[in-house]
Order: structure tokens, then C-alpha cells, then sequence
């Protein structure tokens, strides 16, 4: 009994000391980001509130991570704001994100959380730069105050195009706002100057809750002081009074009529999944007690999670980097601080909806471009394109495969392309040769590769065929793993063919095999 008091008494005061100051950090910063995430989704906001929420309270009792923090990710924007369109609705749309939590759980279950592992880095870092691009291209409307539909086919596509292009003009600059791009000019400077300044002396209030409240004030200011700038209703996050009767639940009718709904429940768990795995594999390196962090449980987890927010009208969750980064660094110990940030956003939504309302959409389009932007650094992809054509190639065409067709066909081009690579070495790769002479008698010493596969065949067919006459000839298995059966019924094929041009043939370490003919 004493021992219990005892652990409970650590664990409250770890709450007390450390976890509670890290729940408001991280809660400042994933509020801003489950409304601009809702915002790019192209969802009402409450379904982005609605997934920070479950990540915080549901994600988090289930996961054994101590220190990832799960909500809706800036990575699977531009997966959900296709998938609406091509479901034609958000009631289709949010039954896949159920979907894809159930197949995540199947994951878990079945104990293939690694999969991962097999997926090229390169491959990776070309999605993520991709989804970046995307999310960036997303926010231009938002950043100058266009509140109609149909941005980019109608009047910046036609105005590129020069089709109708004086009409198209005339409309965005009569659907635009000065008010609103001063804010978003005025809330990037300010973005930088705090995360330049003040950001490490004030380090429990995050740069995108400055930025927001920054904003907020801006807005405020020009409505009372300057009414020529100030904002019209439209260009505010719009939460309803009533948000829990808004909420808008799937179509279970359309389970079994529409195929879409598998297609897209496949991508949102394919991308979660890698987003998830990836994040946890990130913040396990940043904990200071070095735990790991089982990955099929994460997955049973996150599945959880997925399936009560798509029943719940909330848009996918995955363990996020920024806000799991955040809570570390704000010196979390426990997942009490995840947990009770899901409690400060469920607070905020009960009782804070008139202040966030208050908010440009503006201002979160900066965040999230701030986001994209840390997804798509020029650096990153300065640093790739130095590790060779090798690395470079497989990157760039899962970025351009990406963003002509759609993300999982995307992610396949670059998988495919990496194949190629993969082969092509391997086809180069199954020995290495080398030469000497002594007297009037050449000495060939051929070592063989670790793995020699069915690949190398020609390649090898082709070193043989090419040996001279009245040499010695030595090949060498010692440090080979694994020779394909194939390969060496060509070596034991090959003894004829070197008697008869006088080679002497040395066979080290290469197992002998039976070979059958055909007839």
C-alpha cells in the first residue's frame, strides 16, 4: 500500500512540476493548428477540434508513448480535401476515415507495424516535401482574403491561362482584402521576430499562439480604428453556438455503394500510418529515459482514434511531430501532459467559442504555411540532392508523381523507381574480379557478393564466358550468405566448359549442386 502512495505521490508531482506546464504549451499550439487543418481540409472547424480532442483524450490512454502528443496533421490536408470531392460530401468522407481506423487496428493486431521500414527514405522525404508544396499552394485564398469557391479554376487559373483573364482579375480584386494581407504580412514578420527574440526567454508561449493572438488583436484594431481594412464575417473562423447539434455524422448507407470509400479509407490509414510511426520514432530520440514506443500498440492506438473521430464527424489522426516536439521540449515526463491537453481544447470548445471565432482564417493560413514550409526546406531538399543522383532521382519523382496524379500512386512511382535502382545494383553488384600475372600465367581471383541472386545470372554468364584460356581461375564464396541455386548450377555447368579451354578452376567455399537437363 505504502509502495502505491509512494508511485502515485511521484506521478502527481511530475504532473504538478512538469506535465501540467507542458499541457498548456502544447495545447497553445494545437488549437491554432486543428482549425487551420480543418481549414485546408476543407471540413467545418469543429471536425479538426473534434480530432485533437479524441487524440488527447482517447489516443492517449491507449498508446504506451509518454511523450507523443496525437491530433489532426497538416500531412493528410490534401488527401482529405480530395477525398471530399471525390466522395461528393463530408458524411462519405468522415465513413473513411472510420474505415481507415479500423484497418490501422487490423494492423496492429496482425503485428505489421514495420512496414515502414521498407519503404525507401528518400521515397519518404519526397512525399513529405510534396505534401508541404500542396499545403502551401492550399492557403493562398485565405492569405488574400478570397472568399469564394473555386479559387484556383476560375480566377487565378483563368487569369494564368489568360483565359476571360480581365473579367477573372476584376473579381479577385473585388473578392480580395488589403485588411486581410496586411494581417498576414504583419503576422509572418511577427511570427519570425518572436521565434528570433523572445521565443527562448518565454518558452512555455509557443510561436503560432503569439502569431494567432497577434492577429486577433490586428483584426480587432482595424475594425474599430480602421473600418476601410477591417475584415468582413466571412474571413473569421465561424464555430456555431450549438457546435455538438452541428455535427454532421458519416453516411453509413453509402458503406457498401460506393468503392471510393475503401480507395480513400486505404490512403488516409496507408499515410497516417507512415506519419504516425515516423513521429514516434522521432520523439523516442528526444526522451531523455530512452523509451521505446511499441508500434503495434501505437497502431491499435491510433486506429481507435480514427474510427470514434470519423463516427464523430473529425477529420484523421496521427501522432504530430510539431505538437509531440513541443510537449518534449517543454519538458513533459508523462502522457498526463498529452492527456490534459485534450481537456484544455475540450474546455475551449465548451466555453471559449466566442474567442475563437474571434480569429482570422488569415492567420492560420500563416501557421500552416510555416508548417508546409518545415515539411518542403530547401535545405532538406538541397541535402538530398548532395547524397547523389541515387538519392536525388527517386526523391524528385515521387514529388512531381505526387503532385500530377494523387499521393498513394505517388508514393508507389517512387517506391517502383527505387526498385529500379535497387536491381539495377544488384544486377551490377553479385562479384568483384581481380587480376595478376605470374610469369606467362594469369591468376583471376573472382570474390562473390554477400547475396548473389537469380539477378546476377547474365552478369555472372557473361564473366565466364569472357575468361581467358590457360588461366587460373579462382572463385571465391567465403563471404557470400546466399548464392541463388541458379548461379551456381552455372558455376558446376562451367567446369566443362573450362576444361576444354584449359582453365584451371579453384571452387572455394561455393556450394556443389545437381544440375538436371533439359530435354
Amino acid at each position: 500500500m505504502s509502495l502505491l502512495n509512494r508511485k502515485s505521490r511521484f506521478y502527481l508531482l511530475s504532473f504538478l512540476k512538469h506535465d501540467l506546464k507542458a499541457s498548456i504549451t502544447v495545447f497553445f499550439v494545437a488549437l491554432p493548428l486543428c482549425l487551420g487543418i480543418a481549414l485546408a481540409s476543407g471540413v467545418p472547424v469543429y471536425s479538426g477540434l473534434a480530432a485533437g480532442i479524441i487524440g488527447g483524450l482517447v489516443v492517449t490512454l491507449i498508446s504506451k508513448s509518454q511523450l507523443s502528443v496525437s491530433g489532426p496533421a497538416a500531412g493528410l490536408t490534401a488527401i482529405c480535401a480530395a477525398a471530399i470531392t471525390n466522395l461528393g460530401g463530408v458524411e462519405i468522407f468522415f465513413l473513411s476515415v472510420a474505415v481507415a481506423g479500423l484497418l490501422q487496428i487490423l494492423l496492429g493486431v496482425l503485428r505489421l507495424g514495420g512496414f515502414t521500414h521498407f519503404i525507401p527514405s528518400a521515397v519518404i522525404k519526397g512525399m513529405l516535401t510534396a505534401i508541404g508544396i500542396i499545403l502551401i499552394s492550399k492557403q493562398v485564398p485565405a492569405l488574400i482574403g478570397y472568399d469564394k469557391p473555386d479559387f484556383w479554376s476560375n480566377e487565378l487559373f483563368n487569369i494564368i491561362t489568360f483565359k476571360h483573364v480581365f473579367s477573372n482579375m476584376d473579381s479577385l480584386y473585388k473578392h480580395s482584402s488589403v485588411g486581410v494581407m496586411l494581417i498576414a504580412l504583419l503576422s509572418v514578420i511577427m511570427l519570425y521576430v518572436w521565434k528570433g527574440t523572445l521565443a527562448k526567454k518565454i518558452s512555455f508561449l509557443p510561436a503560432s499562439f503569439i502569431t494567432v493572438l497577434f492577429g486577433v488583436l490586428l483584426a480587432f484594431a482595424f475594425k474599430h480604428y480602421l473600418p476601410q481594412l477591417a475584415l468582413m464575417p466571412t474571413q473569421y473562423v465561424s464555430i456555431p453556438a450549438g457546435i455538438f447539434s452541428q455535427i454532421k455524422l458519416p453516411r453509413f448507407d453509402a458503406f457498401f455503394h460506393n468503392i471510393e470509400i475503401w480507395r480513400n479509407a486505404v490512403i488516409i490509414c496507408f499515410v497516417a500510418t507512415l506519419e504516425t510511426l515516423l513521429s514516434i520514432a522521432a520523439i523516442d530520440k528526444l526522451d531523455p529515459y530512452n523509451r521505446i514506443t511499441p508500434q503495434n500498440r501505437e497502431l491499435v492506438a491510433q486506429g481507435t482514434g480514427n474510427f470514434l473521430s470519423g463516427l464523430l464527424g473529425g477529420i484523421p489522426i496521427t501522432a504530430v511531430i510539431v505538437r509531440s516536439s513541443a510537449n518534449a521540449e517543454a519538458g513533459a515526463k508523462t502522457k498526463f501532459s498529452s492527456f490534459t491537453h485534450g481537456i484544455w481544447l475540450l474546455l475551449a470548445v465548451l466555453f471559449a467559442v466566442p474567442l475563437i471565432n474571434l480569429i482570422p482564417y488569415c492567420v492560420l493560413s500563416v501557421i500552416l504555411i510555416r508548417t508546409g514550409y518545415n515539411l518542403a526546406k530547401p535545405k532538406m531538399i538541397v541535402s538530398v540532392y548532395k547524397q547523389g543522383r541515387e538519392q536525388f532521382l527517386p526523391f524528385i519523382i515521387t514529388v512531381i508523381a505526387i503532385l500530377f496524379t494523387d499521393l498513394l500512386i505517388g508514393v508507389l512511382i517512387g517506391i517502383a523507381y527505387s526498385l529500379y535502382f535497387l536491381i539495377k545494383h544488384t544486377y551490377r553488384a553479385g562479384f568483384t574480379m581481380s587480376e595478376k600475372t605470374e610469369g606467362h600465367i594469369r591468376h583471376i581471383n573472382i570474390d562473390l557478393a554477400l547475396n548473389v541472386s537469380f539477378l546476377n545470372k547474365k552478369k555472372v554468364m557473361e564473366m565466364l564466358d569472357g575468361l581467358p584460356p590457360y588461366s587460373v581461375v579462382e572463385i571465391n564464396g567465403s563471404n557470400s550468405v546466399y548464392i541463388d541455386r541458379d548461379v551456381l548450377e552455372i558455376f558446376q555447368d562451367f567446369k566443362a566448359k573450362a576444361h576444354q579451354k584449359h582453365i584451371q578452376l579453384i571452387l572455394k567455399d561455393v556450394p556443389e549442386v545437381e544440375t538436371i537437363g533439359l530435354h
